[in-house]
């Protein structure tokens, strides 16, 4: 299994510079082989929702954002090398889905499930894998929801938000765009990218703070301080932000003004989750309030792997920023609970709560698998 995990971590691309020192190959492998060795842990489990501390409505369904996204994680897993059988459990889901979306057509967190098929797609299913999925983002490109992003929920409850059939909650941007835009580059359509960006924007200029550069999980927070008056910046809902910035990213043209935008929005989210990491490599679940808080490692596994993947993509300065992703990977491994399980895991919330040892979620292990990828394609060399 390690010569299979080592495969996709080849030497690099030649250089006219010395050659940099190669990194050992059992450091290489570590991050995979641990990855593997988690989505294995939860690929036993997909079916017996017991393990989650605090079960909601949607966690046992397969189309569903919370298994959605250990999905996402599963797909660069196999990108990177790993063992084909995550591969065949990937296909093997999308064909028990019959590929198709959650089941509500304007809802951001039913499309995530999506970016898996589009995956399964590229990867052997073929364009039967992304029929269900193009005749939704027709319907909602065709005819998009026409309602503010202003957040109020109504009193037959949180569920009927209106503002719920747009973006108008910062996880909507991990959920959404990188399906839409990589539906464009599978189908040659522009359609589905150019709302997707239309979107992305709006949602950006109204829960983006002009000063701290992160988002507000949605308007309900814009005027919420903590006891000493901090703003309220939810570290997973940032999180959302900068893992789908760095999964959207790479599917736009290269110069284009979205692009070079979406760059310069990812470096400056950077510098301020840099100089908000605390000491011990985790995020605190609200940025500005490191003190007193627990482990939490959904928030930080999208934070290590936008830093690892910033770095491997040349977007972040790696003297500055490899450090950073690997004090995240040294939380994420001790977070790694004797049973096997990722714990740490803040619950499904839409606000920083406390988190126990023990807590676990099925996005919280797809974010593990998304870092786990990036830390080994950074651990390729050392400088």
């Amino acid at each position: 299994m390690i010569a299979l995990l080592l495969a996709a971590l080849a030497s690099p691309a030649a250089s006219t510079a010395p050659p940099p020192a190669v990194a050992p190959a059992d450091q290489r492998a570590a991050p995979l082989a641990r990855a593997v060795a988690l989505a294995d842990w939860q690929l036993a489990r997909m079916n017996d929702a017991a393990h989650v501390s605090r079960a909601t409505g949607e966690t046992r369904k397969p189309r569903a954002w919370e298994q959605a996204v250990f999905w996402v994680g599963m797909t660069a897993l196999a990108d990177a090398g790993a063992p084909p059988r995550i591969r065949d459990a990937i296909l093997a889901m999308g064909r028990a889905n019959d590929w198709t979306p959650g089941e509500k057509p304007y809802f951001a967190d039913d499309h995530a499930i999506t970016q898996s098929y589009l995956w399964a797609a590229a990867h052997g299913a073929g364009p039967a894998a992304r029929g269900p999925a193009t005749a939704t983002f027709d319907h909602i490109v065709d005819r998009p929801a026409v309602t503010t992003l202003a957040f109020a929920v109504p009193p037959s409850g949180y569920g009927a938000t209106e503002c719920l059939t747009r973006w108008c909650w910062c996880d909507a941007l991990f959920m959404a765009p990188p399906a839409l835009a990589e539906l464009s580059r599978q189908t040659g359509n522009s359609k589905y990218r150019d709302f997707a960006m239309r979107e992305f924007w709006a949602t950006t200029d109204f829960l983006l703070d002009p000063v701290e550069q992160l988002y507000y999980r949605d308007s309900r927070f814009f005027e919420r301080r903590d006891a000493k008056q901090r703003k309220q910046f939810w570290s997973r809902g940032n999180g959302w932000v900068f893992a789908g910035m760095a999964r959207t990213i790479p599917l736009l043209a290269k110069g284009s003004a979205d692009r070079v935008r979406m760059e310069a929005l990812f470096r400056a989210m950077a510098a301020t989750l840099k100089r908000v990491q605390k000491p011990d490599g985790y995020w605190a679940p609200s940025l500005l309030a490191p003190e007193d808080s627990p482990p939490e490692s959904s928030g930080t596994a999208f934070y290590t792997y936008g830093m690892a993947w910033g770095v491997n993509a040349g977007l972040l300065p790696r003297a500055d920023y490899a450090p950073v992703a690997r004090a995240g990977w040294a939380a994420l491994e001790r977070s790694i609970r004797p049973d096997g399980r990722l714990g740490w895991v803040q619950q499904v919330s839409d606000r920083p709560e406390s988190v126990q040892a023990d807590d676990t979620q099925f996005y919280g292990v797809g974010g593990f698998l998304l870092a786990a990828t990036q830390i080994a394609a950074l651990d390729r060399v050392t400088r």
